[in-house]
């Protein structure tokens, strides 16, 4: 009997550890996912140029894109993965993104990098999809490893990709990254099929198309008037347009899940506090993460010549040494996570760790950045944080949740994910635009923005307070967690394992 075809229960007590085939399959997941965790900072580095070969002002429609795309498409691919398959599903979005990369290589216009570049995000959702297959088809052994893994990095693209990106972008322009993008993610798509069995797992159910536009809608409105208010003004009509009509689809969408009798996100299942807590916990880490990644380089990078406290100068290249400590501890801290877990510590405590360590991380670099050196240390110790945090919601909702709605509810974290990462930054910015501008003549620095000292601190102890905030609330989640009720056992068929949502028990509180 193939893994595949096995029911639940077996797949548990299959093998015991480790194989080549499971290694290999492995790999290629945390390839995958590599590639998505890279393509943020490649962007990022590659923006200025991409802006200036197609003369356009709106370079940050390349992150709204795929963000707003990322945080739609979760909800859906996590109802479809739990409906037909998780590697089935995985595969999918892997081959749309690389569609998109395709298309951003070779874009005539930047109406049409736009929409390569939109596509590109359901490639954000394959976190979830990748760590839910490993759920199902891998020993119970090396579950805990494995997902922590997952989340967190092998390094192996992610240490580098500061350098890679320079190289590629000084040597062969903007288009090389996304060339890149689509070569790795055919090649782990291939590896994929040739290594990892599809679960077993089903849930039999109906896909709520009504409820997947509502929140799409809704999700879209906001983040739209969240990252363009700042330019438009937040007053201006269309981004209280935005904002209204994002509200309202949202309002309508959480009407429509309690009429529907199988909604796009059961709601009863945040009701449940330990699923609930580790959503906002989860959207706290993935958010600071976003905001420490876009401060960091405008505080190294500003000319040390401008007299404003801080800032070395550097370039791109330059930069990315400030990075690596960050990207490998990331790694470490995944790793020793996943053997910490496998040991019986609950990651109820890595998440509390992890969110504690991101804020001593940004605390120490709000209260000094004048050394190098320094700065690389307090960004590994945020970077150990990161990873600890990563590596704590997996194995949080591994607990909480049966297999048959692994996906579907890890696309609720997927949600917060996206969109404290698209928020949160622009709050901040806010904040410095309003009241930290330093008073230089634009015409010295070519029209570009600058911060002050005092500004800086305040910004990264905006991300301590936040990531401190998302600590106390993992204190909250139970100590002992009791999980979802699943299906009962005679509705596991031990060849097409289906569950009919009707037959499927409440949630039981924690």
């Amino acid at each position: 009997m193939s893994l595949a075809s096995e029911p639940i229960h077996a797949r548990s007590s299959a093998g015991s550890g480790w194989t080549p085939r499971l290694v290999l399959s492995l790999f290629s997941i945390v390839m995958t996912l590599e590639i998505l965790a890279v393509s943020y900072a490649m962007v990022s580095v590659a923006l200025p140029q991409i802006a200036a070969h197609y003369q356009t002002a709106q370079g940050a429609w390349m992150l709204t894109a795929f963000l707003l795309v990322g945080a739609i498409s979760g909800p859906i691919l996590g109802k479809l993965a739990d409906m037909y398959g998780k590697r089935k599903l995985l595969l999918i979005a892997m081959s749309l993104a690389a569609v998109g990369s395709l298309i951003c290589a070779i874009a005539p216009n930047y109406s049409t990098m736009i929409v390569g570049r939109a596509l590109s995000g359901v490639l954000a959702p394959c976190v979830f999809l990748g760590y839910s297959l490993v759920r199902d088809v891998f020993p119970e052994k090396i579950t805990a490893v494995s997902v922590s893994i997952i989340t967190s990095g092998l390094g192996l693209v992610a240490v580098p990709s500061p350098f890679l990106s320079g190289w590629l972008i000084d040597n062969f322009g903007f288009r090389s990254i996304f060339w890149f993008f689509v070569i790795g993610l055919i090649t782990c798509g291939v590896l994929i099929m040739v290594s990892t069995t599809e679960s077993a797992v089903r849930l039999r159910s109906r896909l709520d198309l009504v409820g997947a536009a509502l929140l799409g809608g809704g999700i879209a409105g906001v983040l739209v008037a969240v990252s363009f208010g700042p330019t438009w003004g937040w007053t201006d009509g269309a981004t209280l347009g935005y904002l209204v009509a994002g509200i309202a689809l949202l309002a309508a969408w959480l009407f429509s899940a309690t009429v529907i009798r199988e909604p796009l996100i059961e709601l009863a299942i945040l009701r449940n506090r330990a699923i609930g807590l580790t959503a906002f916990g989860s959207g706290v880490a993935y958010g600071c993460s976003a905001l420490f990644s876009v401060l960091l380089p405008m505080l190294v990078m500003t000319p040390a010549l401008l007299g404003l406290g801080y800032g070395f100068g550097i370039d791109a290249e330059a930069y990315a040494l400030f990075m690596v400590p960050n990207a490998a501890c990331v790694v470490i801290g995944g790793i020793v996570a996943g053997n910490l877990v496998a040991r019986g510590l609950r990651p109820r405590l890595l998440m509390i760790s992890g969110l504690s360590l991101m804020a001593l991380g940004f605390l120490l670099v709000g209260a000094s950045h004048s050394s190098k050196p320094m700065l690389m240390f307090f960004a590994g110790v945020a970077g150990l944080g990161m990873g600890f945090a990563y590596s704590s919601v997996p194995n949080l909702l591994i607990e909480a949740v049966p297999p048959q709605m692994q996906a579907t509810s890890a696309s609720v974290v997927n949600v917060a994910q996206n969109v404290v990462a698209a928020i949160l930054p622009v709050a901040v910015f806010a904040v410095l635009n309003n009241s930290y501008m330093a008073p230089i003549p634009k015409e010295m620095v070519h029209g570009a923005t600058f911060y002050t000292d005092d500004g800086f601190s305040v910004a990264f102890w905006i991300g301590a307070g936040v990531c401190l905030f998302g600590a106390l609330a993992a204190i909250l989640i139970p100590r002992t967690v009791r999980r979802i009720d699943g299906p009962p056992a005679d509705l596991v068929d031990t060849h097409d394992t289906h569950v009919d949502t009707s037959r499927v028990a409440g949630v039981a509180n924690a």
